[in-house]
């Protein structure tokens, strides 16, 4: 539209109408937000939209979470970051005390950590040594010591395989069980994770020595998927020290040309000779002086310690009970991890120690060990008994001899001795006698005489 000074009046409504239809919209926006619902940036700035949050306050039993703020943070201790601490559990009892005690030293916030724990398939009496720690924990005089949510749930999976080191370390044991461990990790996590939790830490009982800050460390490298790498000691005669978890690991060509020769159901097992995957594993990285803060990209992923964001499990990954890419539980969740774009890391210098366990091998070794020291020791009883025999037998006397007959002599009582008279007749036996008792020499041989009487003394040859 022009007037007959031929200005376009239509331009100048148009761009009035379209301020006007943006205030009005702002205004709505602010009308229908909630308190701060429209934050502005620096002065002169575009304002910039805060996610919707609807207040519940004042409606009986209904919450509200916005997952978009427990993606998990880096620095989570420092922003009230609340950690899942997931535990599973089978005939433990005896683990149990070591495990409290770590667990109390912990200097991730306590207030801050739920526990969640699964007791399946126990014969032993690991639900009433949990309970009875449990309560010990939570009724520590500082309140701060004191632990948040804290759930127990009890389910069997009916795994029958045992616990020894052997039973579980077994080539043909190895498949069964770890599908029904996976079954067991993904029962727990399902019915432990809630909606305000950012972490979900997994921990297996019987880890002998990890760092206090074990939490922190993790956490801070800010990854989805993080461990640290599992040594245990040994036995002097074992070599002192060994790499305990071969589960981390990182994909091989020979690895990925062993899963395509199998059948779909297998399940690929590092450290056996059955299975040679010429893997590069986590353990075997360590350096005793290398840097703790630096990281190693993973795809297969041990379950002794592991740290994940909770948005992982939100999103659908978990630990296959079942044969992917030929693997199953904590190596399988690695992987799938990995699949959907989460990155999977392994601290190849930050160290824990697994506990020692011997296996059956270990067993005879030290069996046969004990029998040999009691049959050296048994040897050397008889060696010094012998020993000693031989010396007494072969004992040089004389000087004893020397030394016994001076004691004897000096022990004689001569002037008593000296005292007594020896008789002595010298008579010839031989001599003839006559009637009258004349010799035949005509001597008379008086009767009557007594012998002479020689002293004791007496020297025959002066």
């Amino acid at each position: 539209m022009k007037y007959k000074n031929g200005f376009d009046y239509s331009s100048l409504i148009s761009i009035a109408g379209s301020i006007l239809a943006v205030v009005l919209f702002l205004r709505i926006l602010v009308s229908v937000g909630v308190g701060s619902g429209v934050r502005w940036g620096a002065a002169g700035a575009l304002p910039f939209l805060k996610p919707f949050a609807p207040k519940f306050k004042g409606v009986p039993d209904v919450e509200f979470y916005d997952l978009r703020n427990y993606q998990g943070d880096k620095d989570g201790w420092q922003r009230q970051n609340r950690i899942l601490f997931c535990v599973p559990l089978r005939d433990a009892s005896e683990h149990l005390p070591r495990f409290f005690k770590h667990l109390s030293q912990m200097t991730y916030p306590h207030n801050l950590i739920d526990l969640s724990f699964l007791v399946s398939d126990s014969s032993d009496d690991t639900m009433e040594v949990l309970l009875t720690n449990l309560h010990n924990l939570q009724s520590h005089k500082d309140k701060f010591k004191r632990f948040g949510n804290i759930e127990i749930f009890e389910k069997d999976f009916g795994q029958a395989i045992g616990q020894s080191f052997s039973d579980r370390h077994g080539f043909e044991a190895q498949g069964p069980r770890r599908k029904l461990m996976a079954r067991a990790r993904n029962w727990l996590g399902s019915v432990a994770l809630k909606p305000y939790h950012s972490w979900v830490y997994w921990r297996d009982v019987d880890v002998e020595l990890a760092p206090e800050s074990i939490m922190e460390d993790l956490m801070h490298h800010d990854k989805d998927v993080i461990v640290p790498n599992v040594w245990r000691p040994l036995p002097d005669w074992l070599g002192n020290i060994q790499p305990y978890d071969l589960n981390s690991w990182k994909e091989s060509e020979a690895g990925i040309q062993l899963a395509s020769s199998l059948n779909d159901d297998a399940v690929i097992v590092e450290g056996y000779p059955e299975y040679a995957t010429w893997r590069t594993h986590l353990a075997y990285m360590r350096d005793p002086g290398g840097n703790p803060e630096d990281e190693m990209e993973l795809d297969g992923i041990g379950g002794v310690s592991i740290l994940a964001k909770a948005k992982v499990f939100r999103t659908g990954s978990h630990f296959p009970a079942f044969s992917f890419e030929k693997h199953a539980e904590t190596e399988a969740f690695g992987k799938l991890s990995r699949r959907m774009n989460y990155n999977v890391v392994g601290l190849p210098h930050y160290v824990i120690w697994h506990i020692y366990e011997p296996s059956t091998e270990d067993l005879k070794h030290m069996a046969w060990m004990a029998e040999e020291e009691r049959r050296k020791l048994e040897e050397k009883r008889l060696r010094e008994f012998y020993d000693l025999i031989w010396e007494t037998g072969f004992e040089d006397i004389r000087m004893d001899w020397s030394n016994e007959r001076q004691a004897i002599l000096k022990n004689l009582d001569h002037d008593a001795a000296s005292d007594r008279r020896i008789e002595v007749d010298w008579s010839d036996p031989d001599a003839a006698t006559n009637e009258d008792g004349d010799t035949q020499d005509g001597e008379n041989k008086d009767d009557s005489s007594t012998p002479e009487e020689i002293p004791l003394d007496f020297d025959p040859d002066n």
